[in-house]
Formats: C-alpha cells, sequence, structure tokens
C-alpha cells in the first residue's frame, strides 16, 4: 500500500524526464498505451465536449465516422446522405418527395413526307429489365384523313391508316377519312415475360385524283409500376 497525492515514474535510462504515467487522484495519465484486451464500463475521448463515447449500454457516439465493410441496424434516423450506387429496399417505401424515373415517358411525331401524307412507322420497345411488373400506357392516337368537293365528282378523298402490333401480332387496324379515328391501350407487362415491342404503322392513299392530306398526332408512351394499393374500381 503506496499512500501519495501524486506518483509519477520516469525511466532514467533515456534521460528523457517525461513521466512514462502519472497517477493523481483518481486518475491515471499515459501516452502510449499498448494493450491486448481493454475491459471498460464505458469510453469518452478527450475534448469538450467530447467527440467520441460508448456507454454501458452498447450506445457509440462520434461526431464523424468513416466506416467500411458490413452495417447492420434496426433503427435510426439518416440526414443529407447519399447512396452511392445500388440500393434494395425489401420492404415499403415511404416518400414525400421523389426525383427519379419512377414513371418513365416518351414520345415522337410520326414521319409526314413532301406531299403532306403521314407515312411511315415507329417502334416502341419497353424492356424487361425490372423485377417488378409494369403497364405500358398509350395516350390517345389521334389520326385523320381528308376529303374534298369537286365540281364533277364528290368522291375524292384521302385515306389514312393505322396499324399496330405488339411483338408481330397486330392488336390494331383503323381507317379514316373525315372522321377521325383514335387509338389507345394499356398493355400488362409482367416482370420475366420478356420485351415487348409495339409497332404503329401509319399509311395514306389519295382517291380519285385527291390533293388532300393527312394527319396524325404523336406517338406517347407511359412505363409505369402496376400496384393497386390504394386504388379501388368497382
Amino acid at each position: 500500500l503506496l499512500q501519495a497525492d501524486r506518483i509519477a515514474m520516469i525511466n532514467p535510462e533515456n534521460g528523457n524526464t517525461t513521466p512514462l504515467f502519472v497517477a493523481q487522484g483518481n486518475q491515471l495519465f499515459m501516452n502510449d498505451v499498448f494493450l491486448k484486451r481493454l475491459f471498460a464500463v464505458s469510453i469518452t475521448s478527450s475534448g469538450n465536449p467530447p467527440t467520441f463515447f460508448l456507454t454501458p449500454e452498447g450506445r457509440l457516439t462520434a461526431r464523424n465516422a468513416d466506416i467500411s465493410g458490413h452495417i447492420s441496424a434496426n433503427s435510426g434516423t439518416l440526414n443529407n446522405v447519399v447512396i452511392a450506387e445500388n440500393c434494395t429496399i425489401n420492404g415499403t417505401l415511404k416518400a414525400e418527395n421523389i426525383i427519379g424515373d419512377l414513371v418513365k415517358c416518351a414520345g415522337v411525331a410520326f414521319p409526314v413526307d413532301g406531299s403532306y401524307l403521314a407515312n411511315g412507322t415507329r417502334t416502341l420497345t419497353v424492356y424487361d429489365d425490372h423485377s417488378f411488373d409494369r403497364q405500358i400506357i398509350i395516350p390517345p392516337i389521334i389520326y385523320v384523313g381528308s376529303k374534298q368537293e369537286s365540281r364533277t365528282s364528290n368522291d375524292i378523298w384521302t385515306e389514312c391508316f393505322l396499324h399496330v402490333d405488339q411483338n408481330g401480332r397486330r392488336i390494331y387496324s383503323g381507317r379514316s377519312v373525315t372522321e377521325p379515328g383514335i387509338f389507345s391501350g394499356i398493355i400488362d407487362m409482367p416482370a420475366g415475360h420478356g420485351h415487348i415491342t409495339l409497332s404503329f404503322t401509319v399509311s395514306s392513299r389519295r382517291q380519285n385524283g385527291s390533293f388532300g392530306s393527312s394527319r396524325i398526332s404523336n406517338l406517347q408512351a407511359i412505363v409505369v409500376k402496376k400496384n393497386s394499393a390504394g386504388i379501388s374500381i368497382r
């Protein structure tokens, strides 16, 4: 038993007067410590306030931390973080605001030749690269021909045709002169069943010397995830 207010040890061999350790009051001060195992009730870094501490309950608090490897957590809050690469969410994602491509849209005009006739094909391909079911929505495509009056005959007109094929199978065929034709559709795309290719072919034909034109609106496509949660249709 050694009774003293302050105990210090130095190494006289190296001429260094800095103590190896100092014990004063209820504290022990050491510059460098090498331990094989440390059993401590709590760990607190120096500084005011401390930048790091570990409580007996296992709560770790650090002002700045760079962690590599596997992290497992059951709860918590993240603010102003960036997910640099891939992220998999197996449960439910709730977001107040989303900026991204959960809904994809694309559009293009149909070709019109120098005679003001709609003629040409547009091809839409939706790739089977998602793990969930989707739907392809085609907003209304409106096409129309024309009709002219003649001093000798009223049978002068321009026909406009629209044909739609899905993976080589015809799903729509329409003709219009003065009454506009309309095509729209919703196509289910189950995950894992392959790509879907839609071909839209418009053609025009003048009859009996017609000089009229034909018109067709733009092709638009909207691809969305198929999910009826929160929706009831009766």
